[in-house]
């Protein structure tokens, strides 16, 4: 039986693992009646709110918030519970890492967010890929998580995703030194030398369906790459 590990960054598109990504990659998963195991690092994040409001201008606007909450109490709402510290993986244990998408992998796994092409990458989350890159197991990756492996294994020219080609994420992407292509919303970016396998999720689609079938069309194409 495979064992997938999973990377969450709290809970929620705006500030954490994006749910519906989540939950697709864990189902996608779950059909082929392997395992996932989840984690998550420890620290604080910012909360942004998930409800948009309309001011006084009727221009529509986010709540302002800031309140703090920790991204592994967070990202055990997704995991029901079941959640490791991410200091505690290892890819002798596992067949491949996955990281879904939702701005926290923008925000809490590295500092995309806030610092663009000079952006950093949480130690334990770059330890995590780049251990696991070494030991030549797949990883996988949705929507604007591959930035974060675009940062960490963009020296080895990886090929990845980040949907279509014109946005600023693909230009940063190619500054760290990985090959970046254009993908619609259910493609899937295989790098077979590499073991790097991303698809765009909600860089690219606009439907929950879209979201499900980018998720299968990755993990199906991982499930060929680990019976080679």
């Amino acid at each position: 039986m495979k064992k997938i590990a999973v990377i969450l960054s709290g809970c929620g598109n705006r500030d954490g693992s994006e749910l519906q990504e989540s939950l697709s990659l864990m189902l996608a998963i779950d059909r082929r009646g392997w395992q996932y195991q989840c984690f998550a690092p420890e620290g604080y994040f910012e909360v942004v709110p998930h409800v948009d409001v309309v001011d006084d201008e009727e221009e529509e606007g986010t709540l302002v918030d800031t309140e703090q909450r920790d991204i592994f109490v967070e990202s055990a709402r997704i995991a029901r519970g079941n959640l490791l510290p991410l200091e505690q993986y290892s890819p002798n244990d596992y067949d491949a890492l996955a990281l879904p998408g939702g701005m926290g992998a923008a925000r809490n796994l590295s500092t995309f967010a806030f610092d663009g092409p000079r952006m950093t990458v949480v130690d334990s989350v770059a330890d995590a890929i780049l251990e696991t890159y070494r030991a030549k197991k797949p990883v996988v990756a949705m929507c604007i998580a591959p930035m974060v492996l675009a940062k960490v294994l963009g020296r080895y020219e990886v090929r990845l995703t980040l949907g279509p080609d014109d946005n600023q994420a693909s230009e940063v992407a190619r500054g760290f030194g990985a090959q970046v292509q254009a993908c619609g919303p259910t493609d899937v970016c295989v790098d077979s030398e590499h073991k790097v396998l991303t698809t765009p999720a909600y860089m690219a689609a606009s439907r929950i369906s879209e979201i499900f079938a980018g998720a299968e069309n990755m993990v199906a194409a991982l499930e060929q790459m680990l019976g080679e």
